[in-house]
């Protein structure tokens, strides 16, 4: 064996060795560092695109795994140790979750049902530094291997694509789930075992199913990349500052019928994103009005935008919302107030 494959063969033992005796060490590295890419992207935009690029570098080594330990074999003559890729591949799981799930946490509202996609999220995620989980429960059963694997890579393309392409929002989900169907396909395709014609037509049924079903719960994903830095629900906004006026919680029918109200938010979005938000004004749970605003990305202190309503129901008193969506119809966040039959001072939120 030439001196160069005998030093590379050396290498890959070595690493398999410290990975089953420091097997907790590849747990925390993983973690940490999937924190360390979602604040330097968080904090320092000049590090966004180059971040997200190795996170989906990383995951097209992953998807081609088996292409490339054959391309090992045929050009360096030793076959990579299984057990030393399939560290590998859980590192990647790690460092994904760990990137993607700060974004989602972040945007959740706790109060809907993205709670049940972020807390999957962290399930998927304590799973991946969990051995006797990751190894035991989770490997050994292919479709759920599979499906584990796919919703990562959507969880991290949804947060990657608008830093990397400066997608809207709704182009991102609508690629993050054209890439999860079709990764899919495996999964689904083992599981049919009937040999008959129609087993083409039922699994381009089940794959159809399954975007419809995608895009029928994107109202329980959040915008992973915009969230709301401040709010207000206030009756002034300086337009010289761009600053919202006192804060209200609650204020009586005839003060909000002289002076009308404004509903305030600063969206932080990443730096060149272009997006269209919605201010959706709700009356007791009905939908009342509807108002687009245009954002940009790139201000830390996010893109400070307003609508002011003056045209209110002949009878406005109850609970007032005023939800903040993207185009898609994915929350943001909620604004909300109360109006009363009487004056009463707005109390500061």
């Amino acid at each position: 064996m030439p001196p160069w494959k005998a030093r590379l063969l050396g290498l890959s033992e070595r690493l398999f060795a410290l990975a089953r005796r420091y097997p907790g060490t590849i747990a925390a590295f993983g973690f940490v560092s999937g924190l360390a890419s979602f604040f330097l992207v968080d904090r320092h935009e000049g590090f966004a695109r180059s971040v997200a690029v190795l996170m989906l570098v990383a995951w097209v080594w992953l998807m081609l795994e088996n292409a490339l330990r054959s391309t090992v074999e045929r050009w360096f003559g030793f076959t990579l140790p299984p057990p030393l890729l399939r560290y590998a591949t859980q590192l990647i799981h790690q460092e994904s979750l760990f990137f993607a799930l700060p974004f989602f946490a972040t945007t959740t509202s706790w109060n809907s049902g993205q709670a049940a996609f972020t807390g999957l999220l962290g399930v998927a995620a304590l799973v991946s530094i969990t051995d006797p989980l990751y190894y035991g429960r989770l490997a050994e059963r292919r479709w759920l291997y599979l499906s584990y694997h796919t919703l990562t890579l959507f969880a991290v393309l949804l947060a990657a694509l608008p830093v990397i392409l400066h997608t809207p929002t709704p182009l991102s989900y609508e690629l993050a789930l054209g890439v999860a169907v079709l990764l899919s396909f495996p999964s689904i395709a083992g599981s049919l075992s009937m040999q008959r014609w129609w087993r083409g037509v039922l699994l381009v049924l089940l794959m159809a199913a399954l975007a419809g079903a995608g895009w029928w719960l994107r109202l329980w994903v959040p915008p992973a990349t915009l969230w709301l830095n401040e709010v207000a629900v206030t009756v002034r906004v300086d337009d010289a500052s761009k600053a919202p006026g006192e804060s209200l919680r609650a204020l009586g029918a005839a003060e909000l019928k002289a002076q009308g109200l404004y509903a305030y938010t600063a969206i932080n979005a990443p730096l060149g994103l272009q997006e269209r938000i919605w201010h959706v004004w709700m009356h007791d749970g009905a939908e009342v009005d509807r108002i687009a605003i245009d954002i940009r990305g790139g201000r830390k202190e996010g893109y400070r935008a307003w609508t002011h309503k003056q045209n209110f129901p002949a009878q406005p008193v109850g609970r007032w919302q005023v939800k903040v969506l993207t185009d898609a119809g994915q929350m943001i966040g909620t604004l909300r107030f109360r109006v009363t039959a009487d004056d009463v001072p707005g109390a500061v939120r």
